[in-house]
């Protein structure tokens, strides 16, 4: 019998995460230096936490955590992100890693994003995601179910986000984005 394997098409790398001791000095670096743009900074489960990005196709690029307790001789990588094609796609992964040897599942709602976070047998967190067609001012972490149909995942989560202040399509926050980033 085949083992079963996620199989929905390609999927790219398309963010970076990390834990950093100065948040402040690595924010500058990265816009003053390498030209990122800050496009959402914000606090989540009591942690300071700066999103940038160099290309209005992704909201971020980079995340930058403060937080980080290690020296900084030790490595860190907070997460590696995988974007799918789809909800369906993600969906379909859902039962994979939940029957794989892996831990710290989350299934995460960020509104800019359906997610599905779990840690590899080494304990590296990975992130696997499908876009959505709107923003909301990040970051947010609201409860995602993966079990329920796409189109109810999609229904809900859409009028979750039309209720927040921040809300808008995502074609308007890209426009946004690529004046300000244009202005740089």
């Amino acid at each position: 019998m085949a083992e079963a394997r996620f199989d929905a098409g390609k999927f790219t790398i398309s963010h970076l995460g990390m834990y950093v001791q100065d948040l402040d000095m690595m924010v500058e670096f990265y816009t003053r230096t390498l030209g990122f743009v800050i496009t959402d900074r914000g606090e989540g489960k009591g942690t300071q936490i700066v999103f940038l990005s160099r290309n209005s196709s992704d909201h971020h690029q980079l995340v930058l955590v403060a937080g980080r307790e290690t020296s900084l001789d030790v490595r860190m990588i907070q997460q590696i992100s995988f974007r799918v094609d789809s909800l369906e796609a993600l969906k379909s992964l859902y039962p994979l890693v939940k029957a794989a040897p892996i831990s710290d599942m989350q299934p995460v709602f960020h509104g800019i994003s359906y997610s599905l976070y779990f840690r590899d047998p080494e304990g590296n967190r990975l992130e696997f995601f499908a876009d959505t067609e709107w923003y909301v001012t990040q970051p947010c972490l609201e409860p995602l179910d993966l079990s329920l149909p796409a189109e109810q995942i999609r229904a809900e989560k859409k009028a979750f986000s039309e209720s927040q202040p921040s809300y808008r399509p995502l074609k308007e926050w890209q426009a946004e984005f690529e004046r300000k980033f244009s202005a740089v």
